[in-house]
């Protein structure tokens, strides 16, 4: 009976598909939009320890409003579970939190004309992470989708030193930098990056519903250019449940910092409470 219950349960590819058809991806337009974003990352990073109490009881930084900076809440069942920031950095758009921590790493690739996505901000609620499993994936197909749509270069994983196996193991990420201070952070981070454009298929091949078409793309990032301010209109985008043929792209998965140890399990990731 065991052996019958393990052929029959549901693949990771399975769980996906089903997951993120209860699944929305929200840029935040309005004022509220914005707070209800900065309240789940003071809750998620106070409890993991990662930064001091504040009488805001909000998280926020200069990177917010740069025009480079896409800031997106996650949304299950119309709930919101969880958020990530994105910021699409080049020569002519130099704000990241990566840049800033390790500009004797970025710059120079910056400087020969190299376009690098720098995903940071990765929350996921607290309270209510554990009961969706597959939320870490789905977040992460946000700054999967936002490198193929740019074509970036190169993309960074700033990362705690214990995490490192991880990225360097399932995410083809090199080491670049030990750990070091990180803006507003308590606990330092490391600097690992990923050229998706070799590294791409091999991680497509492994996880195929990080695949997405270009009305998808379109239709939640808008047009691909490093800086958009989009009217409110255009800043949601209901997922399409990806097809099983899904298109073999250069792609990534980004930083999740916040990992808890053991959760490299294929198909069973931990719900990191909160990431760079």
């Amino acid at each position: 009976m065991a052996v019958e219950t393990e052929r029959t349960k549901p693949t990771l590819d399975q769980r996906m598909r089903q997951f993120l058809a209860r699944l929305e991806y929200r840029r935040t337009g309005t004022a509220a939009e914005r707070e209800a974003v900065y309240r789940l990352r003071y809750r998620a990073y106070l409890r993991e320890g990662a930064i001091s109490p504040n009488t805001t009881a909000q998280l926020w930084d200069r990177f917010d409003d740069a025009p480079n900076a896409r800031l997106f809440g996650i949304h299950v069942d119309g709930l919101l579970v969880g958020s990530i920031r994105i910021h699409a950095v080049d020569a002519e758009n130099r704000a990241s939190p990566a840049l800033d921590a390790f500009p004797d790493h970025l710059e120079r690739e910056l400087d020969a004309g190299r376009t690098i996505v720098d995903p940071n901000r990765f929350v996921a609620d607290p309270d209510v992470s554990r009961a969706f499993p597959e939320l870490p994936y789905a977040t992460l197909r946000l700054p999967f989708m936002l490198a193929e749509h740019l074509s970036a270069d190169t993309v960074t994983a700033t990362v705690r030193a214990e995490h490192e196996t991880f990225y360097r193991r399932v995410l083809r990420c090199r080491p670049v930098c030990a750990p070091r201070p990180y803006p507003t952070l308590i606990k330092p981070l490391g600097l690992m990056t990923v050229d998706f454009a070799s590294e791409a298929a091999a991680v497509t091949d492994r996880h195929p519903f990080f695949g997405s078409s270009l009305a998808e793309r379109l239709r939640v990032l808008g047009p691909p250019s490093p800086c958009q301010q989009l009217p409110a209109e255009h800043l949601y985008g209901k997922l399409d449940a990806p097809r099983s043929t899904a298109p073999k792209s250069p792609c990534f998965l980004p930083s999740m910092a916040g990992e808890a140890k053991g959760s490299h399990a294929e198909g069973r990731p931990s719900i990191p409470a909160y990431s760079t």
